[in-house]
């Protein structure tokens, strides 16, 4: 399964994993990218409703996430409320269940200092674990870079939006694949290339990467539209437009989000199960 970000659009994909679980539909492989990794992970440690919950109860904590966080963390995402207390002791994450699973959790950051996808497979989620999953949601501009083992890491997205061409060469030839955008998306380029160029310039394969990332992103788009016509690949979307920010804290658009995607499983659970029984 292959969850694509989209910061507070993941919502959506939270409600999708919600039905899964609910009904028994699994996987043996997940790779998450940013918020889809954030939210992914909660598939794996079996946790339903944990993803819509924690963001609900904490949205207007300053703590948690907003231009509060950004102004005292330097992050948008607080990093040690967020990805350490918040887990280890508010909505407590299951680490021991999540060790056990069978399902392989892979996740995608970018090295901001060469401006490459960086592929991580997380098999216990500790200390360490939170913090690649961090990295895999630190977005440009309003993160810094993560450093571990060496390497500053910032967003996934930034590099490897949908990496279905990397399960595929770990060996999962057939996927599932929730996108947080409606078929028929285009990525424009980012008009924030200003904005880029002063605030990451200690970073500039970063800038480099922003430049071309629409072009990225809709190659990516491409592939996977010709994964889904050889049937190796079933693509679960919006509708429509998911009218909510990355960092969006209003309970009503939270909650529509999160239930859009709880009706998409539902009205493809048959579909789903078909898929992933072939």
């Amino acid at each position: 399964m292959v969850l694509e970000g989209g910061g507070m659009r993941c919502l959506f994909t939270a409600g999708i994993l919600d039905v899964m679980m609910e009904n028994g539909i699994t996987v043996d492989g997940v790779v998450g990218v940013s918020a889809g990794a954030l939210f992914g992970c909660n598939y794996v440690s079996r946790q339903p409703g944990r993803s819509l919950r924690y963001n609900l109860r904490f949205r207007k904590d300053p703590r948690y996430m907003g231009w509060r966080a950004l102004m005292k963390t330097g992050n948008i995402v607080a990093p040690e409320f967020s990805y350490h207390t918040l887990p280890c002791e508010l909505d407590i994450f299951d680490f021991d269940t999540f060790s056990k699973s069978d399902i392989d959790f892979h996740l995608v950051a970018t090295d901001a200092m060469r401006g490459t996808p960086i592929y991580k497979v997380i098999r216990y989620m500790d200390y360490l674990g939170m913090e690649w999953m961090r990295a895999s949601a630190s977005m440009p501009i309003v993160s810094q870079a993560v450093e571990i083992d060496g390497l500053k890491l910032l967003d996934g997205g930034i590099t490897d939006s949908i990496p279905l061409k990397y399960f595929q060469e770990q060996g999962y030839e057939r996927n599932l694949i929730i996108l947080t955008q409606p078929k028929g998306y285009y990525k424009k380029k980012t008009k924030l290339m200003p904005l880029f160029h002063l605030l990451e310039r200690d970073h500039p394969e970063i800038i480099k990467c922003m430049a071309r990332r629409h072009l990225m992103y809709n190659d990516e788009l491409a592939f996977i539209a010709q994964e889904e016509a050889k049937g190796n690949t079933m693509i679960l979307c919006p509708e429509r437009p998911l009218k909510i920010g990355r960092t969006e804290q209003k309970e009503k658009k939270m909650r529509q989000v999160y239930e859009a995607g709880r009706t998409c499983a539902l009205q493809n659970l048959d579909k789903m199960r078909d898929f992933l029984a072939r």
